[in-house]
């Protein structure tokens, strides 16, 4: 992965590989900043008859609030490209080779998808901390020639939620997994209002501020780079595992819709909308 550090002066046209979370927003930020320009969005989401398609059990994607993801096409003036995932984790050594049926071919077609239709030269990648994670997108990335940017990689949590947080990104929390999350108290909560409580579990129980232990997910409400804002009309819990210490639960929404924000965002990257299903 390249951090900011590492290319201060290159520009590039990117896309987005994007979740809906809060580092998938914080980096594309990071992104513009250095002087990039997003072009597209793409997205990796499960079979809409697949039981259980909500919380998908993958260690690669948040399939966690996939039924929002189109709002964002809107949301941020963007084409978004989206295919469905097929495969499964097959190869998980820390070494990846492309092998058939495997959720990192999913990646590839996507991208492949992306660049074919879009000038792109690399991609925007919010990635923290998992290097089973960066082992395959860079896989992948050098497979279609494209640069992964990833200004987040390995930077100090509790700075990035702190930035994250004084950055204006507003982001609630969609599923818990941890020892100290309760389904209960904290999903539908905001960043802000986790963050005292997110450090104090760090302390305590080594849990990671920003999630990269799975502890958390979270769903990006509006961003500086929003054009419009999402809001969350109706929602409900949904209990994937009643474990007494640790229960895994997440928030499927019912009902979404965006609202104009009253200083919109300058138009000054691509504001092409439509969205491409595969």
């Amino acid at each position: 992965m390249v951090n900011n550090s590492q290319w201060p002066d290159i520009y590039l046209s990117i896309n987005l590989f994007f979740s809906g979370g809060k580092d998938s927003c914080y980096n594309m930020m990071q992104c513009i900043a250095a002087g990039h320009q997003i072009v597209a969005l793409a997205n990796l989401r499960p079979a809409e008859n697949q039981v259980g398609s909500d919380e998908l059990d993958s260690y690669m994607y948040q399939t966690v609030g996939h039924h929002a993801i189109d709002l964002y096409a809107e949301a941020m003036a963007l084409p978004l490209y989206r295919r469905t995932i097929r495969g499964r984790s097959l190869d998980i050594g820390r070494v990846y080779t492309k092998c058939e049926g495997d959720e990192v071919e999913d990646l590839y077609e996507l991208l492949k998808l992306v660049k074919e239709k879009e000038e792109i030269e690399g991609i925007s990648v919010g990635a923290i901390l998992s290097d089973y994670q960066r082992v395959r997108v860079e896989n992948v990335c050098k497979r279609l020639d494209l640069q992964p940017l990833a200004y987040l990689w390995q930077r100090n949590q509790e700075d990035l939620l702190r930035e994250m947080i004084s950055s204006n990104i507003q982001a609630m929390i969609i599923k818990v997994a941890a020892f100290g999350l309760d389904p209960d108290k904290h999903l539908g909560k905001t960043l802000d209002q986790m963050e005292p409580y997110l450090l104090e579990l760090s302390k305590k129980y080594g849990v990671h501020v920003c999630g990269e232990g799975g502890e958390y997910e979270t769903f990006t409400l509006d961003c500086p780079l929003f054009k419009k804002k999402i809001i969350v009309d109706s929602s409900e819990v949904v209990i994937h595992s009643a474990d007494a210490f640790a229960p895994v639960a997440y928030l499927r929404f019912l009902e979404l819709h965006l609202e104009d924000k009253v200083s919109p965002v300058p138009d000054n990257y691509s504001t092409s909308n439509y969205i491409h299903n595969s």
